[in-house]
């Protein structure tokens, strides 16, 4: 799993066109609802939950071509829920984004 840190911009880039704005806009919306599925995350109770906020956590991160961070919620819905030392991973490749 490669870090691109330029793939979100250009996946947002190539759907948008050209426009700083739109893209800048776009970005915080992706980072919003990626904080939003890794708080689900840390709040899930069970592992449908768990499992749940993971799925949608790698579904947006495929999206915009977040490779690792898609990797990382991979794993997470292979495990069990409330993985602290996943969730600390988890963590870190949302600061890199």
């Amino acid at each position: 799993m490669a870090y691109d840190p330029g793939a979100i911009d250009t996946s947002l880039a190539a759907a948008v066109g050209d426009d700083p704005a739109l893209i800048a806009e776009l970005r915080d919306a992706f980072l919003e609802s990626v904080h939003r599925s890794v708080d689900m995350m840390k709040t899930s109770k069970g592992a449908e939950q768990w499992a749940g906020a993971a799925l949608r956590l790698q579904s947006l991160a495929g999206s915009f071509g977040a490779t690792s961070l898609m990797g990382l919620a991979e794993e997470a819905v292979r495990r069990s829920a409330q993985d602290g030392a996943l969730l600390r991973r988890i963590d870190k490749a949302v600061e890199k984004l």
